[in-house]
């Protein structure tokens, strides 16, 4: 697979990634460089436009600035309105970036539409278990700072259920990918409740 585009390369971590740094902490620049870093090792797999996969790594989260509920629609705006994109672009690889961008989200209940989303979406779940724990955490600590430890709790306890437990409704599109094993490991902690509230406590002091 070929290398991205040096040009797009500069324009993202100029004009992009700077966007993310006022972000709650579990979307700032760290974790979108790490779902970049993802996505490409996940592109090899597949006959895929190395640009096209970094782009929409890049900006898949951009919308979380008008909010949580609806940022992968919005991120998907700003990829259709980003007139720098045709520096790289035809309309029709624009179209299937903003399809991929909101596509991305766990909680959507439909398989993404292309490749693209499939990577992206995959990239996005980076489940480590330590990870995942602690910025669910640093999340509701962020985004609820009037709720005391023990709702926090709750809300943590129900989200992490909610999206990893058995019943879960974060779905796995690619074999290619590490995080069935990790998804699996993650279950085996959601599972001892024990030590799910111990690593809870943990992050709750270092947030």
């Amino acid at each position: 697979m070929k290398q991205v585009s040096e040009d797009l390369v500069r324009y993202v971590e100029t004009e992009i990634l700077p966007r993310y740094d006022a972000f709650d902490p579990a979307h700032r620049r760290d974790h979108i460089l790490k779902v970049i870093d993802n996505s490409m090792a996940l592109a090899v797999h597949f006959d895929v436009n190395p640009d096209m996969v970094y782009a929409i790594a890049a900006y898949h989260d951009l919308g979380v600035a008008k909010g949580r509920e609806r940022h992968h629609i919005e991120s998907g705006i700003i990829v259709e309105n980003d007139p720098a994109l045709k520096r790289w672009f035809s309309p029709g690889q624009i179209q299937v970036m903003k399809e991929a961008v909101e596509d991305h989200r766990a909680s959507n209940t439909w398989e993404p539409r292309s490749i693209y989303g499939k990577i992206v979406a995959e990239a996005d779940r980076d489940i480590v278990p330590e990870q995942v724990i602690r910025r669910t955490v640093q999340y509701g600590k962020a985004n609820y700072p009037e709720m005391d430890k023990e709702r926090q709790w709750e809300r943590f306890l129900k989200h992490i259920e909610g999206k990893y437990g058995p019943e879960g409704y974060l779905h796995l599109w690619l074999p290619q990918s590490p995080n069935a094993a990790r998804l699996d490991e993650l279950r085996g902690i959601i599972a001892d409740k024990k030590m799910l509230r111990e690593k809870f406590e943990l992050y709750y002091r270092q947030s």
